[in-house]
């Protein structure tokens, strides 16, 4: 009996390794390290692209933080100081690029100057910071009945139950927990996500563009997917939320593993096999698994190979130049199955750019 149980807690590990490697061993044309290289760098020359052609979008702001972090993991000193430098020049020379505080996809900028905080200790990036994820919870003078409900029941008056907000608010707020270290920031992120799993998601895990648009658009539930990632790294285990957080991240990446094409991608439309790989949307659920196995929320054996799977054929997808293809543009909600087929797709978008990064820095993450 006790050689048996030996036996089992020797193979037990192994078992463990292999499932791992799968996530820590590829080709070179798939290496993390040289394809993050490519994709970061890239940002280096990239221009500006704003929100309402006024302010720093958040497609710009998760390219940049994903450069930085990829700089941070790989210790990449010049592309750290061109980020710095970037940063140093929207201040001093672009300041009204810097987001107003009034809408969901525009305070999301804070999480940007709050890691460089974390990285640097400079209290000049949290004073601009901080007041990004503060305002998210204040309510303004000129608030709605609609926003002074939300408000009143303790969620963010910028509620609008759209599924992209839960990375916008998450980001933000995790952030700011990280920066400082109070608890009311993750309880206010933890607190919204289960409103918007409780409202949104449906039975088999997957989410509606909108309530009144009954189609799985990919990007859309990369959102939620990243979302609720970024909240389970940061979330105690005996938090009250997580249990709920766990079950909606686990649902959602159970019916994500079924409709992997056997390409590794996803479609523009994920349950519609005739529909468009596309790869900002197919990045964002590899970031969420490749998170889920290194972290243990899924089983390396069954979804390490998914995770795997995917990043092989993102790959494919980049050019010398660190430009990603076939990324669908900015999409509004609009009920009518064709419209998603038909959507632009473009190489250097900052929406798959981004979510690029966050697969190459999962990947690295623990090589430091």
């Amino acid at each position: 009996m006790i050689k048996k149980i030996l036996l089992f807690l020797w193979v037990l590990p192994v078992h463990f390794l292999m499932a791992q490697a799968d996530l820590a061993n590829f080709p070179a044309a798939a290496d993390p390290k040289e394809v993050g290289y490519r994709i970061a760098h890239r940002f280096m020359a990239g221009k500006h692209m704003l929100h309402a052609g006024k302010w720093i979008s958040y497609p710009e702001t998760f390219y940049w933080t994903g450069a930085i972090n990829y700089a941070h993991l790989t210790g990449d000193v010049e592309l750290m100081q061109a980020m710095k430098g970037r940063f140093s020049k929207l201040r001093a020379s672009e300041p009204q690029l810097l987001p107003i505080k009034n809408h969901v996809d525009l305070n999301m900028f804070g999480s940007l100057p709050l890691r460089l905080y974390q990285l640097t200790k400079d209290k000049s990036y949290l004073d601009l910071g901080l007041p990004y994820a503060d305002t998210q919870w204040e309510l303004p003078d000129n608030a709605s009945q609609a926003e002074k409900d939300w408000a009143q029941k303790g969620y963010s008056w910028q509620t609008r139950l759209w599924i992209d907000d839960m990375y916008m608010i998450t980001i933000v707020q995790t952030a700011a927990f990280k920066a400082t270290g109070e608890s009311k920031y993750l309880d206010r992120a933890a607190k919204e996500m289960v409103l918007y799993l409780d409202k949104l998601q449906r039975p088999n895990g997957l989410f509606y563009h909108a309530p009144d648009v009954p189609y799985y658009w990919g990007r859309g539930n990369g959102w939620m997917a990243a979302g609720m990632t970024e909240l389970l790294h940061m979330l105690p285990e005996d938090h009250a939320d997580r249990p709920r957080i766990l079950k909606g991240y686990r649902t959602m990446m159970k019916s994500l593993k079924q409709q992997q094409r056997k390409s590794g991608m996803w479609n523009q439309l994920i349950d519609e096999a005739d529909c468009w790989a596309e790869t900002s949307g197919s990045a964002m659920f590899a970031y969420a698994i490749i998170s889920g196995v290194k972290q243990g929320w899924l089983g390396a054996k069954e979804y390490g190979p998914v995770a795997r799977r995917a990043w092989l054929a993102l790959a494919n997808y980049v050019d010398d130049q660190g430009a990603v293809s076939e990324i669908c543009v900015g999409t509004n909600k609009k009920n009518d199955k064709q419209y998603y087929y038909d959507r632009p797709r473009h190489s250097g978008d900052y929406h798959g750019q981004a979510a690029y990064m966050w697969c190459v820095n999962a990947l690295l993450e623990g090589k430091e």
